[in-house]
């Protein structure tokens, strides 16, 4: 279990809130002695998850995509630049 110092809560809030946030209980102190235990309302957060892009990109194009590369796409708009 994390430990903060009152003086921690107030100048680094930001950081022991974290520690919250991911599920963790903080043990504060106060003068070198236990003073309050700080804990989540809920449990910690599922970790989200990253859709498969790949698998969207099966089902919407089942063949596969059709016509020209993008490279020559973008290399036939820049012309002789």
């Amino acid at each position: 279990m994390p430990t903060a110092t009152v003086r921690d809560l107030r100048n680094n809030f930001a950081r022991v809130s974290l520690w919250i946030a991911n599920g963790e209980e903080v043990l504060v102190t106060k003068d070198g002695k236990p003073f309050a235990r700080l804990s989540p309302v809920r449990g910690p957060k599922p970790a989200s998850r990253w859709p498969d892009f790949a698998a969207r990109l099966r089902r919407g194009f089942p063949r596969g995509a059709k016509g020209k590369p993008l490279s020559r796409i973008v290399a036939e708009s820049r012309g002789d630049r």
